[in-house]
């Protein structure tokens, strides 16, 4: 049996007149055409990916509806707070707020349903174990009555005591030491790629570890590599401010940077995103999801990861599916152009959530 090469298939198929035509009909943006062509899919016309078999087709659509789930599933408020508001590094926030990570500085002011002790030495009739804070601030005491003790810190409420006992002749110069022993006022937010996410009392001086720990760690098939802090200032004032300070979960985790293990303060939001991913369909030797990692990568790059083309893969019909609040486009990239002729320069960055659709050759 007579094999013939592509060419002259080709001779064949079409006489030469129309052989000249080839370049035009089937590489219509030839080297020093348009590496690029961006198309809005308005009315998704021009996102029927006909050419792509039935499978991938209905890959695709399952893909776009995942996508947009995720973008009415997402805490719209707590994304607008993040977008709008300032963001910090560590570092960054540090130099802003220099004791904001120091222990001793974070002296806690109690509030309605906190517990404390209160011991009167060598009183031991005055000395009092577990008194709840009322819910509008307030404990009794021996002699004195009622107390107000919201909003103070527990060396404020030891000077109150004293004081009061030495005003009513009761106790001259008494020595009174104030515990913090369960505090229930104060608490954070975990949100995100946790296993438990949701609202937790600050126990003593709870860290961001803790707080990870605390809602059941991490989920890892889901969770992304940066977690972010979005904390109050001067809450309930009218100087009331948030900020949003970003940490690197691979450093914390590790051990590496001990100063992102911030404190965490009451009315604190913790929210570790779901790491996001880029997609690949069509001709390629591995399709599927990847991880989008921290470092951006190029559509040539991605194909890469993904194994490379198939030998039936139409490189140049090479297209990414992107969607950006909640508007689809479609980006053509002639992937032989970029990676023959040395033009890197034009190859596309990936975004997160882009779905890259390789089609096969029509010959």
């Amino acid at each position: 049996m007579r094999i013939l090469k592509k060419n002259q298939i080709f001779r064949k198929l079409f006489p030469m007149a129309a052989l000249a035509l080839l370049p035009a009909l089937f590489f219509g943006c030839a080297e020093t055409g348009n590496v690029v062509r961006v198309i809005d899919v308005a009315d998704r016309q021009g996102g029927a990916m006909t050419d792509l078999d039935e499978a991938n087709r209905k890959r695709l659509e399952q893909i776009r509806q995942e996508r947009l789930r995720r973008e009415e599933d997402a805490d719209k408020g707590l994304q607008e707070v993040i977008q709008g508001t300032r963001n910090y590094t560590v570092e960054e926030y540090l130099r802003y707020n220099p004791i904001a990570n120091s222990a001793g500085s974070m002296d806690f002011k109690v509030g309605g349903y906190d517990t404390i002790d209160i011991t009167v030495y060598e009183e031991p009739d005055l000395t009092r174990q577990d008194v709840r804070v009322s819910a509008d601030g307030y404990i009794s005491f021996p002699f004195i009555g009622r107390l107000k003790v919201a909003d103070m810190t527990p060396s404020e409420i030891e000077d109150m005591i004293s004081r009061k006992l030495a005003e009513g002749q009761y106790l001259l110069d008494a020595h009174v030491s104030v515990t913090l022993k369960e505090i229930r006022s104060k608490k954070y937010i975990v949100l995100g790629s946790v296993k438990q996410p949701g609202t937790y009392p600050m126990q003593g001086r709870d860290r961001m570890l803790d707080a990870i720990s605390r809602s059941g760690g991490i989920d890892f098939e889901q969770g992304g590599k940066q977690a972010m802090l979005v904390r109050t200032h001067n809450a309930n004032t009218p100087r009331e401010n948030k900020v949003v300070i970003r940490i690197d979960l691979n450093d914390l985790l590790k051990g590496g940077d001990q100063t992102s293990n911030l404190l965490m303060a009451d009315k604190d939001v913790l929210y570790i995103p779901k790491a996001e991913h880029f997609y690949i369909i069509g001709q390629v030797q591995s399709p599927g999801s990847y991880p989008y990692m921290d470092k951006e990568i190029t559509i040539v790059e991605a194909i890469s990861r993904a194994g490379g083309f198939t030998p039936i893969a139409a490189r140049n019909r090479t297209r990414i599916v992107r969607l950006e609040q909640g508007r689809e486009t479609i980006i053509e990239v002639r992937v032989d152009a970029i990676t023959e002729s040395g033009r890197k320069g034009e190859d596309i960055l990936v975004r997160p959530g882009d779905v890259i659709v390789v089609p096969e050759s029509l010959f």
